[in-house]
C-alpha cells in the first residue's frame, strides 16, 4: 500500500513520487449504515470518477439517517449507556474490512478519530453527555484506533466539527495527536473544524504532529465567501502546511439556519466553493459531499434533521448527483495543466469583486469566475496562450482577448456559467 506524503514544498501531497490531488467523498456514516454489497457498488462507482478518498468517522455519525445496519462501537449498559472499557469487536472487524476493500481498490481512508460530539468541553458533547469517551478511556481507544486502521495507511483526521471551545477538548485532542503519531508515524494527520473556524489554538499550529490543514466552508447561504477566505486565512498562517476544503457546501443539502429561504445547494454551489478554494490557496485537495451519501440515507428511512438540512435523498439518487462529476473534473484540470505550483495573486486583478479568483504558476495563470464577465488583470496577457473552459457543460473555447489602456482584458464569454480561463506561457 503506497503512502500519501507532503510534498518537499509543504504545499501539496506526493504519492509514489507523483504529484497528488486529494479528492475525497464524504461518508461519514459508512461504519454504521452500508451494508457490504452496497460498499463495493459505491468504490466502484466513485473510483470510476476519479475519487481517490474517503473521509469515514470511526465513531456512529450522530445526524446520520437511521438504518438497521447499525450495531454500536462499544457494549451498551442496561441504562443505554455505551461501557467505554468493553468495545463491541464485530463493530471494529465490520469497519476493518470495508476500509481493506476500500484500500484494494486505491482509496486511501480518511478516518475521523474523535468527532466533537465523544469529546469533553464541546458543543456537541452536549447533544448527549451519555457518550463523551471518559478521559481515563481516551488513550486506551485512541491507541487501539491507530493500530487497527495503521496498517491501512490512511490519514486520520484527529476531530471533527470541533471549535476548540474549552482546555479539555484541546487536551483531548492534544493527546489523541501524540498517540496517533506515536502508533502509526507515517499516517498524514490533519483536524476536521467546525464551520468558518480558522482560528486554531497555538499548541496545534506549532505542534510536529499536525500535517496538513483542514478546513470547513459549510453549508450557509450567507456564508459562501468562506470558501476564498479561509483558503487565504489559512495560506497566511504562521507555519506553512497544505491546505484542503474537507467540507465545502453539500450537494442536496439545505442552507443550515435558513432552508425555508435558500432552499438546496446545486451542482453549480459545490463548482464555486471547489474552484474558489482551490484558487485561493486551498490547492491541495477537496472533499465532495452529497446529501444522502454522508448519512447514508435509505428511502422511506427516519431522518430526525430534516427541518435543519432537508431530508436526505436516497443513496442511489444522491450518488448520481452531476457536481461529483465537476469536482472529478477539478482534479481532471489539476493534473492536466500541472497546477500544483500555483499559488494565489488576486492582486493582478482589476474587477471590484472577491468572487473572481486569479492563482498564477511559473508558466500558466488560471482565473475562475461564477459568471461570464469582463476579466481585466494587471499583466502582460500576450505572453500566454490563452484557453477557456465554460464548466456547468465542459465545453472548451477560445477566449477573446486585448490589452486597453495599460491593462490585459479578458472579454466575456458567450455562455451563462461559470468559466475557467487559462493562460500558458508560450
Amino acid at each position: 500500500m503506497s503512502e500519501i506524503r507532503v510534498s518537499e514544498t509543504r504545499d501539496y501531497f506526493v504519492r509514489d513520487g507523483e504529484s497528488f490531488f486529494y479528492l475525497a467523498d464524504t461518508c461519514w456514516s459508512a461504519f454504521t449504515n452500508i451494508t457490504f454489497e452496497e460498499w463495493e457498488y459505491y468504490l466502484d462507482y466513485r473510483r470510476m470518477q476519479g475519487f481517490n478518498a474517503l473521509q469515514i468517522n470511526v465513531l456512529p455519525q450522530w445526524d446520520r439517517s437511521t438504518s438497521e445496519n447499525y450495531v454500536d462501537p462499544f457494549e451498551v449498559l442496561p441504562d443505554g449507556r455505551w461501557d467505554f472499557k468493553r468495545r463491541n469487536e464485530k463493530y471494529f472487524d465490520r469497519a476493518e474490512r470495508m476500509v481493506e476493500a476500500a484500500v484494494n481498490k486505491g482509496f486511501i481512508p480518511a478516518l475521523v478519530v474523535l468527532w466533537c460530539n465523544y469529546v469533553k468541553g464541546t458543543w456537541g458533547s452536549r447533544r448527549d453527555p451519555s457518550k463523551i469517551i471518559p478521559r481515563e478511556s481516551l488513550e486506551e481507544y485512541v491507541s487501539y484506533v491507530a493500530e487497527r486502521f495503521g496498517k491501512y495507511n490512511p490519514i486520520f483526521i484527529i476531530s471533527g466539527d470541533t471549535n476548540f471551545e474549552t482546555e479539555d477538548s484541546i487536551d483531548y485532542y492534544v493527546t489523541a495527536f501524540e498517540i496517533v503519531k506515536k502508533e502509526s508515524p507515517t499516517s498524514l494527520t490533519t483536524m476536521h473544524v467546525v464551520g468558518g473556524l480558522w482560528e486554531i489554538p497555538e499548541v496545534f499550529i506549532n505542534s510536529p504532529s499536525y500535517d496538513f490543514y483542514m478546513y470547513q466552508s459549510g453549508h450557509n447561504r450567507e456564508h459562501q465567501h468562506f470558501p476564498y477566505e479561509l483558503a487565504q486565512k489559512f495560506y497566511n498562517m504562521p507555519v506553512k502546511r497544505p491546505i484542503v476544503n474537507g467540507e465545502p457546501c453539500y450537494e442536496g443539502i439545505g442552507s443550515i439556519g435558513s432552508y425555508g429561504k435558500y432552499g438546496r445547494f446545486n451542482n453549480f454551489d459545490v463548482r464555486k466553493a471547489v474552484w474558489q478554494s482551490l484558487l485561493s490557496g486551498a490547492k491541495a485537495g477537496v472533499a465532495y459531499g452529497a446529501h444522502g451519501i454522508w448519512p447514508w440515507h435509505r428511502r422511506g428511512r427516519e431522518y430526525r434533521y430534516a427541518d435543519s438540512y432537508g431530508l436526505p435523498y436516497d443513496w442511489r439518487t444522491a450518488l448520481n448527483f452531476p457536481g461529483a462529476f465537476d469536482v472529478a473534473f477539478a482534479k481532471w484540470i489539476f493534473e492536466r495543466y500541472d497546477l500544483f505550483d500555483i499559488r494565489p495573486a488576486n492582486e493582478k486583478l482589476l474587477n471590484e469583486t472577491s468572487e473572481i479568483r486569479v492563482s498564477e504558476g511559473k508558466e500558466k495563470i488560471i482565473i475562475y469566475s461564477p459568471y461570464s464577465s469582463e476579466v481585466r488583470l494587471k499583466i502582460d496577457g500576450s505572453i500566454y496562450r490563452w484557453e477557456g473552459i465554460e464548466l456547468e457543460d465542459r465545453r472548451v473555447f477560445r477566449p477573446e482577448v486585448k490589452d486597453s489602456k495599460g491593462h490585459f482584458v479578458i472579454e466575456a464569454a458567450e455562455f451563462n456559467s461559470d468559466l475557467l480561463i487559462i493562460g500558458t506561457k508560450t
